[in-house]
């Protein structure tokens, strides 16, 4: 029998792995995205809830602080995957889109429903990206531009995804990083982690760019942002307890989750997230990926009110996870007596 013909990766060239076969990047024992058959299926069954144009944060825009030094750890909802993580003196952006769509296309596509909850202009000095995936709702190549030309940040995504950015940005400050790479920045680390994802940018693209979480290790705590993923029975979860030990924050997401028999493998649910927190240790989780684009069927607000649901039944008290909205400023405690979290020393 022939060999199957690999197929030609665009974006990446290395050595296959537990989780690139040689072409495609792929989630060990887990699925892959939906075919195009599935996508159509979902796209007309006509479930899909309406949004309102507009949906206003109830927080007005942040104006962050410079610089928070030691251990104080500070995080602002900006919209979506977008946030803002202030502790050691970094300041730390994930996933960062200020254009006003998520998509190709400045016409069409996913529209915000509310502003960034920190005006561009507000931003303190931007020392590190964290771009978990080369979705447009979270790979946004003009904010990327506007970042590069004020700011000129290191912006650490995993493999394959450096060739996208590269080529639009040129002279963007990157490093391109696989599952379980460390990146040494001052006194603080950059793990990359696994998630349960998938990647493209158009459709002849699919998976030739890697996904993934991070875990920030700073002045004696760790913040875990997990990108987007689906629960995956909590393998990456666990995995992350047994690695790190526990978590002061885990920033975690709690939309886009409908229909599950098409999105469950790839989005999490706030019942998922809620279970997540408590596998990887986490002593507060913030929830983001909701509320700012309409990608899935669920109502607006759904997220929100299940996260709530979810903690009442395992009866954890709201404050340790937020469902956050734009403008939304956390100063994170240090500890938390309720929980058994270890922080690093």
């Amino acid at each position: 029998m022939a060999a199957r013909k690999r197929t030609a990766n665009r974006y990446y060239s290395g050595p296959p792995s537990d989780h690139f076969d040689g072409g495609l990047f792929f989630n060990p024992g887990g699925k892959p995205p939906g075919r195009f058959g599935d996508l159509l299926r979902w796209q007309f069954s006509g479930k899909r809830a309406k949004w309102p144009a507009a949906w206003p944060s109830p927080h007005p825009p942040a104006k962050p602080d410079r610089r928070l030094d030691g251990g104080a750890l500070r995080l602002t909802m900006a919209g979506h995957a977008s946030l803002l993580i202030q502790t050691a003196g970094l300041n730390i952006l994930t996933d960062p889109v200020w254009s006003e769509r998520a998509s190709p296309f400045a016409f069409a596509g996913p529209r915000r429903v509310n502003a960034p909850g920190i005006a561009f202009a507000d931003l303190p000095p931007i020392d590190l990206v964290l771009v978990s995936h080369n979705h447009y709702d979270h790979l946004d190549l003009a904010t990327l531009k506007r970042l590069k030309q004020s700011h000129d940040p290191l912006v650490i995504t995993p493999l394959g995804n450096d060739a996208v950015i590269g080529r639009a940005v040129p002279g963007m400050r990157l490093g391109a990083h696989d599952w379980g790479d460390r990146v040494d920045i001052g006194a603080a680390a950059i793990h990359v982690e696994p998630a349960h994802h998938w990647s493209a940018r158009g459709g002849r693209d699919r998976r030739m760019a890697l996904w993934a979480g991070f875990v920030i290790e700073a002045v004696g705590s760790k913040i875990y942002f997990a990108g987007d993923t689906g629960f995956h029975d909590g393998i990456n979860y666990r995995l992350m307890a047994q690695k790190h030990g526990g978590f002061r924050l885990a920033i975690l997401p709690i939309g886009a989750y409908e229909p599950r028999w098409f999105m469950a493998p790839q989005h999490q649910n706030p019942q998922e997230a809620v279970q997540g927190m408590k596998l990887c240790n986490a002593a507060f989780a913030a929830g983001c990926h909701w509320g700012t684009f309409h990608l899935t069927d669920e109502p607006i607000d759904e997220p929100a009110q299940k996260l709530a649901d979810a903690l009442a039944a395992e009866d954890l008290p709201r404050e340790r996870f937020r469902a956050m909205r734009p403008g939304e400023v956390w100063d994170i405690p240090a500890i938390y007596k309720g929980t058994q979290t270890r922080q690093t020393r």
